[in-house]
C-alpha cells in the first residue's frame, strides 16, 4: 500500500530506501511505500512529537559524545530510538528501530536482521558496523533510562 506521508509509532520496525526515490516502511502489521526519502520521515518524526532531528541530534552527540552515525531518539517516553546504517543524508540510508531487533547475523558483505514480528531484511551495512550501531543506540538508551530512574535524595 503507498501513503503520501508517514508518522513514526511504536509499531514502526524500519525506514528502508527503496528503488523509487521513496521509503518502504516496515510496521508490525505490514509494510507501506511512501514518496519521503528515509531522512525526511525521521525529520517529520521528530517534529510531530515536538523537537527537530537537529536538537533530537545534538542531545544524542552530547550523551554519547560522538559525532557518527548518531541514533536519534523520536520519542522517549516509548523508548522509540532510531539508528541510521550510513550517513543520514546518503540516498541509501536506511532507519532501524533498537527495540524492534530480535536478532542479527552476517549474510555476505551485508547484514541479516530478524525483527521481532519475524520478518528479515538485508542491509548493505557491514556486521560490525551494524553491531556497532546497535550498541551506540543501546548505550543511549541505557544512559536516558538510567537518567529516567534516577532517585533524588
Amino acid at each position: 500500500m503507498q501513503k503520501e506521508a508517514y508518522e513514526i509509532n511504536e509499531g514502526t520496525y524500519a525506514i528502508c530506501s527503496n528503488d523509487r526515490l521513496g521509503s518502504t516502511i516496515l510496521e508490525e502489521e505490514g509494510t507501506y511505500e511512501i514518496l519521503e526519502n528515509p531522512s525526511h520521515v525521521i525529520d517529520y518524526g521528530c517534529n510531530y512529537f515536538g523537537s527537530t532531528y537537529k536538537g533530537r541530534r545534538e542531545g544524542a552527540i552530547h550523551i554519547l559524545n560522538s559525532r557518527y552515525k548518531v541514533p536519534i531518539v523520536i520519542e522517549d517516553s516509548q523508548n522509540m530510538i532510531f539508528f541510521p546504517t550510513g550517513n543520514k543524508d546518503d540516498y541509501e540510508c536506511s532507519w532501524i528501530a533498537l527495540n524492534k531487533i530480535k536478532n542479527y547475523a552476517p549474510s555476505g558483505r551485508k547484514t541479516k536482521v530478524e525483527f521481532i514480528n519475524g520478518e528479515i531484511l538485508t542491509f548493505d551495512i557491514s556486521f560490525r558496523s551494524f553491531q556497532n550501531q546497535v550498541l551506540r543506540a543501546s548505550r543511549l538508551d541505557s544512559i536516558l533510562m538510567n537518567r529516567k530512574n534516577k532517585k533524588t535524595v
